[in-house]
């Protein structure tokens, strides 16, 4: 997505893109019955999108593993823990943030005072990921 790419449009593929995307997300949401959008992009990704723009309620968990004792936001294991979660919505069908939050795959579990309306957090602990392994 930080590709240069001069075209019509603008300098680089966001402005490529512009609100082409929310468009199409607002599209679909208007489509369902839910007005819930989880947002497992990653933060490059999400660029793309204008969340100002969005006719939903923007939920973004965040993935944080223990490493030398400090939860922290490691990208590897946050892009598997993202597809993970993508799957988990989808084999339970899930429709509410309250089920959101009983995402239990792989170690990971929700730390509500850690979380707010917009971001829910889960952590694994570093045993929890030996364990996962």
């Amino acid at each position: 997505m930080g590709t240069k790419f001069g075209n019509s449009r603008g300098a680089n593929l966001y402005e490529f893109w512009g609100s082409i995307i929310t468009d199409e997300i607002n599209q679909r949401l208007a489509a369902t019955d839910n007005q819930i959008l989880v947002n497992l992009a990653s933060n490059e990704y999400f660029k793309a999108v204008k969340p100002k723009q969005l006719n939903a309620e923007l939920i973004t968990p965040v993935f944080k593993d223990e490493k030398n004792g400090q939860y922290k936001i490691i990208s590897f294991y946050a892009k598997k823990a993202r597809g993970l979660m993508a799957a988990y919505i989808m084999q339970n069908k899930i429709k509410d943030v309250k089920s959101l939050c009983e995402f239990d795959v792989a170690g990971y579990r929700f730390v509500a005072e850690e979380s707010n309306a917009q971001t829910l957090t889960f952590k694994r602990s570093e045993q929890e990921l030996a364990n996962a392994k």
